[in-house]
């Protein structure tokens, strides 16, 4: 008999309807003294024994680690902070000891589930400035550099704007110590103390711009849609932020408009997209390629626990021939223009990955980030397998708030490849220059331009030198509780 699970992303929640105790089987887990304080402990180990991708290869998570009860006891209260603990069961000790041989650099959690569910569909606080952090020459001081602005946000109401760069916050210098606090603090408002750069030298100006943090703001992730008049050519040109399947019609109308300009060619700018839904991106993918639902997307890889008990029709993606409310409005192009960089990861080199068997993928910019697995988000919820479900809130354990988003699967492609965890390097190599980081969308803006360079088959002298390189430890949507998560929003369909 089959048993389904279905774990959907709605407007702002991911859902797993199951019936008690109806989720995907694990073998026997120790229970550890009741009267120990380690309800958040018990709940990661049991949680990621179950799910987590390199469960198999972490000691510590292994299913016959621990020979009595005290003993496992005796293991979770020897981590007493929840988030330790957590990291020490992950296949991951840099965060904890400083080991420079990390495997899973994406996994996180939070104390609170609700805001990991909010993030999921871009809720969060924010003045709508998006930013990339530098260092100052040999010193530990840092700079920012706006790569652009919410519309409707409080930024768009402000003189900031993209290609402008800042130094300190609330007359306070940023440093590598300190711009956690200062810029992702508890603060809500915050001014930015603005500078100039001139032949690479960084100097603080007089220009101030204070900014407010508004909660419950939702970016919409299509910042620019249009098409432009290439010689003749029509170009589709989206600059699109973030995998949001609460914009999927958004998205589809702009493929509509594209349809409707005429447009044969796209150039598809994902050079800040950290990520999102793994359905968005066969959405996505399908508007650019075709409809055609019997080629393969993606297919899944979970650990060798869950494999075994999840339905094949389930592992695998097929191109998509509608949204779920209305038709896909494809191009069916066989090439397509990605501007992606470092800042690139997760959904956006999914659909790089996804799409390269059926048509050519022309990659300008840098290597991407290199983060080809995906997430779901776990509750201390065990009769629902820990997975989260909005109508199972009063199941969630009261005294534990704790929300994890492991990595618990990857992706490969129709060919079978997903082994990019050093990034996707690009075909033609670009970085943006901070000296001119141009208009997005505007022709003559460097990345943009290279991609119409080639489209137009140009043999025009276009300097595309780069001055001052936009090299950036951190960004700002890396410090949001999303961050760059790549998570599923399908029926989990197991064999059972």
């Amino acid at each position: 008999m089959k048993k389904y699970c279905f774990l959907f992303l709605g407007l702002s929640v991911l859902l797993m309807s199951c019936s008690d105790d109806d989720g995907i089987e694990n073998g026997p887990t120790p229970d550890p003294d009741p009267t120990a304080d380690v309800a958040a402990q018990n709940f990661m180990w049991q949680a990621m024994n179950l799910w987590y991708f390199w469960q198999g290869d972490v000691p510590d998570l292994a299913d016959d680690r621990f020979a009595s009860n005290a003993e496992y006891t005796a293991f979770l209260e020897s981590y007493p902070d929840p988030r330790n603990f957590y990291f020490s069961i992950c296949n991951d000790h840099e965060r904890i000891v400083g080991e420079d041989a990390a495997i899973d650099r994406f996994s996180f959690e939070n104390e609170d589930y609700n805001v990991l569910v909010n993030s999921l569909s871009g809720i969060s606080q924010s003045n709508g400035v998006e930013f990339g952090l530098g260092i100052i020459g040999e010193s530990n001081d840092v700079f920012g550099f706006v790569q652009y602005i919410w519309p409707d946000s409080d930024a768009s109401t402000k003189d900031i704007s993209r290609g402008e760069f800042f130094t300190r916050v609330d007359g306070v210098q940023l440093t590598v110590s300190n711009y956690i606090s200062l810029l992702y603090g508890e603060n809500s408002s915050y001014t930015l103390g603005m500078a100039t750069v001139e032949n690479g030298v960084i100097s603080d100006s007089s220009k101030e711009v204070s900014l407010t943090k508004i909660e419950n703001q939702i970016e919409n992730p299509i910042l620019v849609a249009e098409t432009l008049d290439v010689n003749g050519t029509k170009v589709a040109y989206l600059m699109y932020n973030r995998f949001l399947s609460s914009f999927d019609e958004d998205l589809n109308a702009a493929f509509a408009k594209f349809k409707a300009d005429g447009a044969t060619e796209l150039v598809l700018d994902v050079r800040y997209n950290s990520g999102g839904s793994v359905n968005t991106s066969r959405l996505l993918a399908s508007m650019i390629y075709g409809t055609n639902t019997s080629d393969v997307y993606v297919k899944q890889r979970w650990n060798d626990k869950v494999q075994a008990q999840l339905e094949e029709e389930f592992l695998t993606d097929y191109f998509a021939n509608t949204t779920g409310e209305s038709a896909i409005n494809t191009l069916n192009l066989n090439r397509v223009f990605v501007l992606a960089t470092n800042d690139s990861a997760s959904a956006s080199e999914l659909v790089m990955n996804g799409l390269d068997p059926y048509m050519e993928v022309i990659h300008i910019g840098e290597v991407t980030s290199g983060k080809n697995e995906f997430s779901i988000t776990l509750v201390d919820d065990p009769g629902n397998s820990f997975v989260y479900s909005s109508n199972r809130e009063n199941r969630i354990n009261p005294n534990n708030s704790w929300g994890l988003q492991p990595l618990v699967g990857r992706n490969e492609n129709a060919d079978g490849f997903s082994d990019y965890t050093s990034g996707l390097a690009p075909d033609i190599a670009l970085s943006e220059d901070l000296t001119d980081l141009g208009i997005l969308g505007d022709a003559n803006e460097p990345l943009l331009a290279r991609a119409l360079q080639e489209i137009s088959g140009g043999s025009a002298k276009i300097d595309f030198t780069v001055e001052m390189p936009a090299e950036s430890f951190t960004s700002s949507r890396l410090h949001t509780p999303m961050k760059d998560n790549m998570y599923l929003d399908k029926p989990l369909k197991f064999n059972k």
